[in-house]
């Protein structure tokens, strides 16, 4: 069996709202978010900055519903700053790639939920 790493949800161009430094190292993110492509709290998530091209990689904290919560802590907030955007992208093994439909979710100015890639 071959195991390959295939994309299962993303957040495209979200919105930095906060970054503290010295909160535990994570991503936190509206849970409404979360729940439109299926991430979980706690899940390995890679962050891409469109802004500024850094790259790095940590897990999902689930933030407040409706509040449009995008919060890089720890070292991830000395790579993104409030205002950048960003992608978040997580990835599943699996043995059956063409079961896998990523769920691609866009954004509205304030982060709110606005449609699915086709």
């Amino acid at each position: 069996m071959q195991l390959r790493q295939i994309l299962s949800a993303k957040l495209h161009h979200v919105t930095v709202t906060d970054a503290n430094v010295e909160y535990m190292g994570s991503i936190t993110i509206d849970t409404d978010l979360m729940d439109k492509v299926g991430m979980v709290a706690g899940e390995f998530v890679y962050i891409w900055n469109v802004t500024n091209g850094e790259r790095l990689e940590t897990y999902t904290i689930a933030g407040e519903r409706g509040s449009g919560v995008i919060q890089m802590n720890g070292p991830a907030a000395l790579r993104c700053r409030v205002g950048d955007r960003i992608i978040v992208a997580a990835f599943t093994l699996t043995d059956n790639p063409a079961s896998v439909k990523a769920r691609v979710a866009f954004v509205d100015a304030h982060n709110r939920f606005a449609g699915y890639a086709e």
